[in-house]
């Protein structure tokens, strides 16, 4: 059934008539209730998908079609999609129907892609191993006994299992490039305003970032310039042109790449270290010049983070208060306990922790010796980045310290969990670009990431270098 190797082919072959969408979408919707266990999905729109199959199909003998006609896409529980749930993941959204649909889900179905449903999430999106959810965890389908990743790990869980083409994921502090790691498939975290996070429900205003996962890096590119441009719902999105990316993967500029040394410290797994060498010294045969830089401020980035993200979650989760929309607790005598209840009824322990980690940090007495030192931080930790980019065009990394750890494994330790995202959360405090490419498996054959990171708004560059270093593996 899929023997297409990525959207352009698959495309072909529906109009040659070799591949009837229909069944085509009939053959996911089968396989998402096969894997069922995995909990990969919120929603699933079974009706809706097939009769989307047989417009597009239309559209497409006509000759009539948009760019993305026939991929099947899976949107992380975050995004609004007018008329249908969005839940985060959260008891206080469990009922929760959207009144319109977010730009970048907007821009998909535009040029006629489908969408299959929603995939589970870490609740509002905080967390690293989608444990964090009221309708239970994702698993991996890699191995069952361990996590996705986090927080998209139904979109990644998703894609890996072949439940779809292709999947929306969000990335806070690697989001979607953790999860893409764990799961062995391509993940893209796009610069900080490439793409609207108009319908996006917010869990760090500064850091959250729209982008896809599949799996190959032609798909990621097509998806990726697709939804990216400025939108005037969102005053932080870009106006600078969007370029086609999946024209340009294989310019054959050998690139510079910057390897630092902070990210091959003590903690990282010694499989991945050595899959990351093996990739490294690949691309010097090639003709790729490696050169070692440093990024000193490296240490801080997990403190800088969670000061930061905690205390913007607090100020938007503010909103969930059980008066406007979402859940209201009805055991209480009084306002003031109404919103307690609903709040502590409504909210898991994580999202908790962080809107009271949050909370500190911006009151009075600590407001100056955390939150105000963190954004500083944030601001020598870009400038590292910075100067980096002077002398190369792309840093490669490990996407993360390990491979997919159990389920409940890190659940009681929670900054053995935020260790997770060690690799991950400099990109968005420093607004850059990052993408996660699966490049092999460790001793318990559980995929390995390696993640490459460039200057903003240098996806073609990121795109380019993965595309080599693919080719490379598997030549």
């Amino acid at each position: 059934m899929h023997h297409y190797k990525n959207h352009s082919e698959k495309l072909k072959q529906i109009i040659s008539g070799k591949l009837s969408l229909k069944e085509n979408v009939k053959h996911f919707l089968k396989r998402i209730s096969d894997h069922s266990h995995l909990n990969a999905f919120n929603e699933v729109f079974e009706q809706e998908a097939i009769q989307q199959a047989e417009l597009i199909q239309q559209k497409i003998k006509d000759g009539k079609h948009g760019k993305l006609a026939g991929l099947v896409i899976a949107v992380k529980d975050v995004l609004q999609l007018k008329d249908h749930k969005t839940t985060c993941s959260s008891n206080i959204l469990k009922n929760f129907t959207s009144i319109y649909t977010a730009t970048a889900v907007q821009k998909l179905i535009d040029e006629d892609a489908i969408i299959i449903g929603k995939t589970n999430c870490d609740e509002f999106a905080m967390g690293s191993s989608n444990e964090n959810s009221v309708f239970g965890p994702v698993r991996n389908p890699v191995d069952t006994e361990r996590v996705p990743g986090g927080s998209s790990g139904g979109s990644a869980a998703a894609v890996a299992a072949e439940l779809c083409d292709a999947a929306l994921g969000t990335d806070t502090g690697g989001s979607i490039r953790q999860p893409a790691a764990f799961c062995g498939v391509i993940g893209l975290k796009p610069t900080y305003g490439r793409v609207s996070r108009f319908g996006l429900t917010a869990f760090a205003s500064s850091f959250d970032s729209i982008g896809p996962f599949a799996n190959n890096i032609h798909d990621a590119a097509m998806i990726l310039e697709t939804i990216s441009g400025k939108d005037e719902k969102d005053s932080t999105s870009s106006d600078l042109p969007v370029p086609f990316y999946s024209t340009r993967l294989d310019q054959s500029d050998k690139l510079k790449i910057g390897i630092p040394k902070e990210y091959f410290g003590e903690g990282l797994a010694s499989d991945i270290r050595t899959a990351i060498e093996n990739a490294i010294s690949k691309l010097k045969i090639n003709g790729f010049e490696i050169i070692d830089i440093s990024l000193p401020h490296t240490e801080y980035t997990i403190a800088t983070y969670y000061l930061l993200t905690t205390a913007e979650a607090s100020s938007n989760l503010a909103r969930y208060d059980g008066t406007r929309f979402g859940y209201r607790s009805d055991e209480f005598d009084a306002l003031s306990s109404m919103y307690k209840k609903s709040r502590s009824k409504g909210f898991g322990s994580e999202v908790k922790r962080r809107i009271m980690l949050g909370t500190y940090v911006l009151s009075a007495g600590y407001y100056d010796a955390y939150y105000r030192k963190a954004q500083k931080v944030r601001r020598l930790i870009k400038n590292d980045f910075d100067e980096a980019f002077k002398q190369v065009d792309v840093i490669l990394t490990p996407t993360t310290p390990t491979t997919a750890f159990k389920i409940g494994e890190k659940s009681n330790d929670p900054l053995q969990m935020y260790l997770s995202d060690i690799y991950t959360t400099s990109a968005n405090l420093a607004g850059i670009p990052g993408i996660s490419i699966p490049i092999g498996k460790d001793s318990y054959n559980l995929p390995i990431g390696l993640q490459l990171l460039a200057n903003q708004f240098e996806e073609a560059k990121l795109f380019q270098a993965a595309n080599s270093i693919l080719n490379e593996i598997h030549s």
